[in-house]
């Protein structure tokens, strides 16, 4: 197996899970890391074997060795900095959400294409064991078709304006950084929806602090929360013609499913060693050596229609970056 090599750019909390992750997986090396901050840079170097370390991430991006980069910066840099990448020749695997709406998308997926490179949204929930378990059950209507889904995620950080979470400048709030789950369950399980309905409350900056959504569909409908002023169950529950199938707390993590059904209720456990950042990251590779400039699962079909109806959320709301 040919061995990947791979650069990660913006060292926060997510991408030391990744790069915690990527020292399970296989045939990958971790050359090279990028922080604005040169001392946090040679920091997390140390911390996972890294060769090279740098303060400037178009270093990184023009580092020859360096074959495949995970971009884990806030979401307002994550079109410049993919297309900084992409531009180089390199694979991109880029946190969600991809970017910040529909158009700096298509300029990231129109850059891949043009330099006939592999781009990713780094959803990592499509890929974990349990998810694609839930997904195939429900595509297979074991217990018959889908009436209703309902998915929150919230939970209650402190309120601090210099936070990433809370910092309209690069894309805070709830909608972006933890509702994009919920309406990811909704477009992977019902599809894209025939009306959406939303409305949020608001921080003094103007980030939305919570953000309620109906979405509807022809036989059913999909009610959606993210909220940063409590924590939530972080549940999704998908209540069916005969039964109930339940994604566990946290739904968006490596969890449980449990099956209710008028014969039995049964709970599935799907036991992870790691963080779950691996499973995205070995499909990745697998498309990386066979030649893949797109993927099969996290296409770029359904990126585009997830930004398309955060756009439309927002536009709902009053929520503008």
């Amino acid at each position: 197996m040919k061995k990947i090599k791979w650069g990660i750019i913006g060292l926060g909390n997510i991408a030391n899970k990744f790069a915690e992750d990527l020292t399970t997986i296989n045939d990958v090396e971790l050359v090279a890391v990028a922080s604005r901050s040169m001392d946090n840079a040679n920091e997390f170097a140390k911390k996972f074997n890294a060769k090279k370390a740098y303060n400037s991430y178009e270093k990184l991006a023009k580092d020859k060795e360096v074959e495949a980069i995970y971009i884990a910066t806030p979401h307002s840099f994550h079109k410049e900095h993919s297309i900084l990448c992409l531009e180089n020749k390199k694979a991109v695997l880029c946190e969600k959400p991809f970017a910040m709406n529909l158009q700096e998308v298509a300029e990231m997926i129109a850059v891949a294409k043009e330099n006939n490179v592999l781009l990713m949204e780094a959803l990592w929930t499509y890929f974990l064991p349990h998810y694609k378990f839930a997904l195939e059950f429900l595509q297979k209507e074991k217990l018959g078709k889908v009436l209703q889904l309902e998915a929150d995620f919230g939970f209650h950080p402190t309120y601090n304006e210099e936070s990433r979470v809370f910092k309209k400048a690069v894309g805070g709030g709830s909608l972006l950084d933890i509702g994009i789950y919920p309406i990811f369950a909704a477009l992977s399980t019902l599809g894209t929806p025939k009306n959406i309905k939303a409305d949020a409350t608001f921080f003094e900056n103007g980030v939305d602090s919570s953000c309620s959504m109906i979405f509807e569909y022809e036989n059913s409908k999909a009610i959606l929360k993210s909220t940063l002023l409590k924590e939530t169950k972080t549940e999704a529950i998908f209540t069916c013609e005969n039964g109930r199938l339940i994604i566990n707390k946290q739904f968006h993590t490596p969890s449980s499913v449990t099956i209710i059904s008028e014969e039995k209720e049964e709970t599935i456990p799907f036991e992870c060693e790691t963080n779950g950042y691996n499973f995205e990251t070995e499909h990745f590779n697998q498309l990386l050596r066979e030649g893949k400039k797109e993927s099969n699962i996290m296409t770029f079909e359904f990126s585009k229609k997830l930004m398309k109806n955060l756009d439309e959320v927002r536009g709902i709301i009053g929520l503008e970056y």
